[in-house]
């Protein structure tokens, strides 16, 4: 990230929606936070791509439904390569299903488009963090959909991959999966903090995940839930 006139670093995003109107209000929202900046503007998914790679922006704020290539696409695009940017899905489309393929395409998190400017400002600083961004009833459909009956190959299928991991990377996974930050982990467990970022860059590496969401996904679908 760049630095601004005093020194503080400067988020970049890209906006992404076939709606101009769309993309102005979210300009005009943007622009009263100093540490944001709208390096791009994008009508549909491959412009999208296309821009994200140009201007190497640190958020994409992306909608789902777009002409030509929608904005799941381009997230799975933008998020397979190692150092893509972080994408915040913004959509008045709530659907269960498009939560699931944007998360587990990588996306940082899901926001809907009637969410206060002053949360979706926190939310595009959280991202570029590297740290989940779902508002609360998007993540009570998410663990509930993840949960329901009838998901028994899925669930046996995360339970394998799981398997490589050490007995304390497993219980990191699982607080993980329960919602927790580092920080609670590390006093939960008794652990340095510094030994947690450990064993979650383990976890994503031997998972080969890209992000906590993903974690948090996969630790559902399995049924692993944290020691108590």
């Amino acid at each position: 990230m760049p630095a601004d006139g005093t020194g503080d670093p400067v988020i970049d995003v890209l906006l992404a929606d076939d709606d101009p109107v769309v993309r102005f209000g979210l300009k005009m929202i943007l622009s009263g936070a100093p540490d944001l900046r709208v390096v791009a503007e994008a009508s549909d998914g491959a412009e999208a791509v296309e821009l994200a790679r140009r201007h190497r922006p640190d958020v994409v704020l992306m909608d789902i439904r777009m002409p030509d290539t929608d904005g799941l696409t381009a997230t799975e695009t933008l998020r397979s390569g190692a150092s893509g940017p972080q994408v915040v899905v913004l959509t008045t489309f709530d659907a269960d299903a498009q939560v699931l393929r944007a998360l587990r395409a990588g996306a940082a998190g899901f926001l809907l488009k009637d969410t206060p400017p002053d949360e979706l400002v926190v939310a595009i600083r959280h991202a570029a963090q590297g740290r989940p961004v779902l508002s609360p009833e998007v993540t009570r459909r998410l663990i509930a959909r993840v949960a329901e009956p009838g998901q028994d190959d899925r669930q046996q299928a995360a339970r394998r991959r799981l398997d490589v991991l050490a007995d304390r990377e497993r219980t990191v996974a699982a607080e993980i999966g329960a919602g927790r930050t580092n920080a609670e982990i590390a006093a939960r467990h008794h652990l340095g903090l510094t030994t947690v970022k450990t064993h979650v860059s383990a976890i994503l590496t031997k998972l080969d995940l890209n992000n906590r969401v993903q974690v948090a996904l996969l630790v559902q679908e399995a049924g692993l839930t944290p020691l108590e």
